[in-house]
C-alpha cells in the first residue's frame, strides 16, 4: 500500500469534520441572528474559534495526495489547531476577570496570546494570500517599534503586554465590534446567498437574466451583469461572485465573440459593483451602520442611486463594444425560454426578499430579516423545486458552503481587529488625517485623489468587509475633517476599497476570473477597470453632488442636474473608449468625448454648462447620425 493510499482514510476524516464545521457554524450564524446570545465572550470568542479551525482544516484537506513531506505540514496543522485550543481556552479562563478590569497578566498569557495571534495570521494567509497578513505585521511592528520612527509615525511606545492587552485580550482589537457584527448579522445573509444557491434560486435567476438580455447585442455579457448585480450583492466576496456566476457567463461571453480578457474583465466589473448595490451591499452596508450609528435603510437609500449608475454604464460599455465588433443579438432560438416552474422557483427568490424588506421597513432589525427569510427560502425550496425533494443532502451542501465562507470572513475580520487596536493605541489615522489635510490644503479635490489612491492600495487583495473597515480607519478621518458629510465619505470609502479588487497590480477579482477566461490577469484587470471607469468617478460626483444619495441636501432641481450630467458622463466615456456611437469615431472625437465625460462633472458651473451643452450637442448627432458601423 503506498504512502499516499495510506492517508486517504485520515483525509475524508479531516474533511468530514471541516465539512461538519462549516455546517455548525452556518447554524450558529443564523441561531444569532433570531434569537441573539447570552454570553457576549461565547459569542466572540468561541464563534472565532470555530472559524480559524475551519479556515486551517479546510486548507490542510487538499494536502494528503501529496508528496512525503505532506505529513509535516499535517503535524503543522495539529500545531496550528493546538495553538488555538490554548489561546481561546486561556482567554475563557480569564475572561470574567478581564471584563471587570481587576486581573494581572502573566508572562504566560501574553505569550499564549501571541500564539493566538500567529495562529490567526496564518489561518488569514491561508484564506487569502499574504497582502493582509504583511498589513497586519506591519501593524504589530509599528506599535512596538512606533517610538523609533520619525514624523507623524512616531508613537509615545508600547511593550509587548500593552499590545497583547489591546489587541488579543479585549474587545478592541480581535474579538472587537466589527466580529461582533460579522456574526450577528451578516452571517445570516452569507448562509442565505448559499441557500438560494443550494435550494436550485441561483440557476433560475440566471436564466432569468439571459432571456431578458438575449436581445441585445451584448448577450451573455448583458446577462452577465444584471446575474452578477443580484448576486453579488448578497455575496461578501468579489472573487467569490465571479466565481460562482462567471463559470456560467465567462465562457458564454467568449462563444459570443469577445476576447477572453474582455469576457473576464465585464464579470470582474460586475461582480464587484454587488458589493455596493443595496439591500445586502455584499454585508458591509450592516457594518457601516454599526460604525457610523447611521440607520441601515439610509445608507441602502443613499447607496442606490449611485450603483444604478454604475450598472447602467457597464450595460451601455458592453452594448458600444458589442457594436464595435459586430456582434449581433442571440438568435431567438438560443434565447433562453422562461416557463411556468421558472417563474414559481423565482418565488425563492422574491418571497424572502420582500420580507426581508418588509421587516425592515417595520422597524425590525436587519438580523431578524435575515433570520425571517432563510426558514422561507428553505421551504419554498422544497414546495417548488422537486429536485430538492429527491437529494435533500443539496441543502446540506449549501449550509456547508455557506459555512465556509462565514468562517472566512470571520477570520479576515478578526485580522482587522488586529489593525483596529494598533489605530486606536496610537490614534495614527487622525495623525494622517491631519498630514492630509497640510498637504491638500484647501483643496477639497486634492484630498480626495489622496483619499482614492489610499483606498485601491489599502483594499488590493482584501474581501469587501475587512477593505472597508481598513480603509475607513486610516482616510476616514482625513475626509470627514475636510467637511465632507459621514454617510458620503463612508460610500466614497466603500466604492474604492471594492473596485481594488479589479485594479491592477493585485486586482483578486481578475485573477479569480483568468483560470475560467484562460487570459492573463492583469489584462483581464486593464478591461475591467476600462469598463467600469464611471464606478471611480462616481463616488468624486456624490461628494460634490449630496442630492445624488437621496438623503442629504436633497433638492430636485440639484438631483435632476447632477442625473443628466451622470448620464452624459456614462455616453462620452463608453463612446470614447470604444471609438464607436452611431459611426465610427477618429481620435480626436474619441478624446474630445473623453475629456467631455470628465468636464461635464466637473465642480465648476462655467465648466459644468459649458460641456454640458456641447455633450447634449454630441448626443443629438449621434441620434440623428445612425449608422451601421462596419465590424472591426
Amino acid at each position: 500500500m503506498s504512502d499516499t493510499t495510506a492517508r486517504r482514510p485520515l483525509r475524508t476524516v479531516v474533511i468530514a469534520v471541516q465539512a461538519v464545521g462549516a455546517i455548525v457554524l452556518a447554524l450558529i450564524g443564523i441561531w444569532v441572528a433570531g434569537f441573539g446570545s447570552f454570553n457576549e465572550t461565547l459569542l466572540r470568542v468561541g464563534t472565532y474559534a470555530l472559524a480559524a479551525a475551519i479556515a486551517t482544516v479546510t486548507v490542510a484537506a487538499v494536502r494528503f495526495d501529496g508528496p512525503k513531506w505532506g505529513r509535516w505540514l499535517w503535524a503543522l496543522d495539529i500545531a496550528l489547531l493546538a495553538g488555538l485550543a490554548l489561546s481561546v481556552t486561556r482567554y475563557f479562563e480569564i475572561g470574567t476577570a478581564l471584563e471587570t478590569g481587576l486581573y494581572f497578566f502573566s508572562k504566560q498569557d501574553i505569550w499564549v496570546g501571541v500564539i493566538g495571534l500567529a495562529v490567526l495570521l496564518e489561518a488569514t494567509r491561508r484564506a487569502f494570500g499574504l497582502p493582509l497578513v504583511i498589513v497586519c505585521l506591519l501593524t504589530l511592528g509599528y506599535a512596538l517599534y512606533g517610538d523609533s520612527l520619525p514624523w507623524i509615525f512616531r508613537h509615545g511606545g508600547y511593550s509587548l503586554q500593552q499590545v497583547m492587552q489591546v489587541v488579543w485580550y479585549s474587545f478592541d482589537g480581535v474579538f472587537g465590534g466589527p466580529l461582533s457584527v460579522v456574526v450577528t448579522l451578516i452571517l445570516v445573509y452569507i448562509v442565505f446567498g448559499a441557500l438560494l444557491e443550494g435550494i436550485g434560486a441561483g440557476p433560475v435567476l440566471l436564466k432569468f437574466a439571459f432571456a431578458a438580455t438575449g436581445r441585445f447585442r451584448g448577450g451573455p455579457a448583458h446577462a452577465a451583469i444584471a446575474a452578477s448585480g443580484v448576486f453579488g450583492t448578497m455575496s461578501g466576496s468579489v472573487s467569490g461572485n465571479v466565481v460562482g456566476t462567471g463559470v456560467m457567463t465567462i465562457p458564454m461571453i467568449i462563444r459570443r465573440g469577445f476576447p477572453p480578457r474582455y469576457a473576464g474583465g465585464v464579470e470582474a466589473a460586475a461582480s464587484a459593483g454587488g458589493q455596493f448595490m443595496p439591500p445586502i451591499m455584499g454585508a458591509v452596508a450592516f457594518i457601516m451602520s454599526d460604525v457610523t450609528g447611521i440607520p441601515y435603510l439610509t445608507i441602502c437609500i443613499a447607496a442606490l442611486l449611485p450603483a444604478l449608475f454604475y450598472y447602467v454604464s457597464l450595460f451601455v460599455a458592453v452594448h458600444l463594444e458589442a457594436v464595435r465588433r459586430g456582434i449581433e443579438p442571440l438568435p431567438k432560438s438560443e434565447i433562453p425560454k422562461i416557463e411556468r416552474h421558472d417563474w414559481w422557483m423565482a418565488l425563492c427568490f422574491v418571497v424572502p426578499l420582500a420580507v426581508m424588506v418588509t421587516v425592515l421597513l417595520s422597524g425590525r432589525s436587519a438580523a431578524m430579516a435575515g433570520f425571517l427569510a432563510v426558514p422561507i427560502a428553505v421551504v419554498l425550496g422544497f414546495i417548488l423545486n422537486p429536485e430538492l425533494r429527491r437529494k435533500p443532502m443539496m441543502l446540506i451542501e449549501a449550509l456547508r458552503q455557506g459555512g465556509q465562507a462565514s468562517a472566512q470572513i470571520l477570520v479576515a475580520v478578526a485580522s482587522i481587529g488586529i489593525v483596529i487596536g494598533v489605530m486606536n493605541m496610537t490614534g495614527l489615522g487622525l495623525r494622517f488625517a491631519g498630514v492630509i489635510r497640510v498637504i491638500a490644503g484647501d483643496s477639497l479635490f486634492l484630498a480626495l485623489v489622496m483619499m482614492m489612491l489610499g483606498s485601491l492600495v489599502l483594499g488590493m487583495g482584501m474581501p469587501t468587509v475587512p477593505a472597508y473597515l481598513i480603509v475607513i480607519l486610516v482616510m476616514g478621518p482625513a475626509i470627514e475633517h475636510m467637511g465632507v458629510p459621514m454617510l458620503i465619505a463612508h460610500l466614497f470609502v466603500v466604492y474604492y476599497g471594492v473596485l481594488s479588487a479589479i485594479t491592477p497590480p493585485v486586482a483578486i477579482a481578475a485573477f479569480a476570473a483568468a483560470p475560467i477566461a484562460r487570459a492573463n490577469p492583469v489584462l483581464i484587470g486593464i478591461d475591467a477597470c476600462r469598463v467600469a471607469l464611471i464606478g471611480f468617478v462616481i463616488p468624486f460626483a456624490l461628494v460634490y453632488n449630496p442630492s445624488l444619495s437621496l438623503v442629504i441636501g436633497f433638492d430636485w432641481v440639484s438631483f435632476l442636474w447632477i442625473c443628466l450630467r451622470l448620464s452624459l458622463a456614462i455616453w462620452m466615456f463608453s463612446t470614447g473608449f470604444t471609438g464607436v456611437s452611431s459611426a465610427r469615431l477618429g481620435m480626436g472625437q474619441r478624446a474630445l468625448r473623453l475629456a467631455l465625460g470628465f468636464g461635464v462633472l466637473v465642480p465648476d458651473m462655467w465648466v459644468e454648462v459649458g460641456a454640458t451643452a456641447l455633450a447634449l450637442g454630441l448626443v443629438a448627432q449621434d441620434t440623428i447620425r445612425r449608422e451601421r458601423p462596419v465590424a472591426a
